[in-house]
């Protein structure tokens, strides 16, 4: 038996000034802050722009300074891993990877997207101008990927990986008022040498929902199964012929509920706190209210019903 926590928090893996005024990049919403950097404050008659993550956000924004071309500023992209595009990457990893920082993407085999890939297409580059013929409204992660990395290495001016400090971490961000400028310390975590650079701007690009949320519920210690986040899960096929209990009632405790069923779970409970999902679940899965305790292998919830996991 196993049950998932499926409830995240925005990610707080970094260290910023309480002074600090940063553009705060969240998904889609990179094309608000290019233009605007352009004839603003610059350092020494350059303008120095800092990107924080090479995810979908920090490398869209590295394509549209590339595209602008301008002499007078230079653009550098920290990011802790050794590839690009962040949360569409697959890891085995869970928890820590191999240099002790924080696994930072939640990705898992066999992610297909709930969203039509016509609402994540990129007006000058399109599934069909990548993949050269139509393609399914709902593509696997690897096919996502592809494309939007087709976009970065083909409609790029320049190689966008040359402005990229692979493996290294942004530890902390500081603003100086009087040299109106950030200075970001960074850790190269392949040689877990230092360094502080001045920016005349910075873009945190780090992503969401990357720093998993763990409630607690009264007696959850007593239960005797496996318990994980969602963040952790990777692989349905581990939960074959298991009973499977999921809190949570958002995309991420729909997914794994579906997921562990197609792979062969043998039943599956859901438990929401505000209101059910209502979907037209297959034969097996089944929603509960919010839990109100945990004793053993039984879980009691706020309607007075109760479940045995065994």
């Amino acid at each position: 038996m196993i049950a998932f926590l499926c409830k995240s928090d925005e990610g707080r893996q970094m260290n910023f000034d309480a002074k600090i005024h940063l553009t705060y990049f969240r998904i889609f919403y990179q094309f608000a802050v290019v233009g605007p950097l352009f004839g603003s404050k610059t350092m020494a008659g350059k303008r120095k722009v800092c990107i924080i993550g090479a995810g979908p956000c920090g490398t869209s924004a590295l394509f549209h300074f590339d595209q602008i071309s301008d002499s007078s500023t230079e653009v550098v992209c920290y990011e802790k891993s050794d590839t690009w595009l962040g949360l569409w990457n697959f890891t085995w990893m869970t928890g820590t990877d191999e240099f002790g920082e924080p696994c930072h993407g939640g990705m898992y085999k066999h992610l297909w997207t709930n969203g039509p890939k016509e609402c994540l297409e990129y007006s000058d580059y399109t599934f069909t101008d990548h993949f050269g013929k139509p393609i399914p409204s709902f593509p696997p992660r690897p096919v996502i990927r592809d494309y939007l990395e087709g976009r970065l290495v083909k409609k790029s001016k320049s190689d966008l990986k040359q402005f990229i400090k692979w493996s290294t971490v942004v530890r902390y961000v500081s603003y100086k008022q009087k040299s109106d400028n950030f200075t970001v310390t960074t850790e190269d975590l392949k040689t877990g040498h230092t360094f502080d650079s001045n920016f005349t701007h910075v873009i945190v690009a780090v992503g969401i929902f990357n720093s998993p949320d763990k409630p607690y519920f009264d007696g959850i210690e007593t239960f005797p199964g496996r318990i994980i986040h969602s963040h952790d899960f990777r692989d349905a096929t581990q939960f074959k012929g298991q009973r499977v209990f999921v809190i949570g009632a958002k995309y991420s405790a729909e997914d794994v509920a579906l997921q562990c069923m197609k792979f062969g779970a043998k039943s599956i409970v859901t438990s929401y706190r505000s209101s059910p999902m209502n979907y037209k679940w297959p034969v097996g899965i089944e929603e509960r209210p919010l839990v109100q305790k945990i004793n053993g292998k039984i879980v009691y919830f706020l309607d007075g019903s109760s479940t045995e996991f065994y």
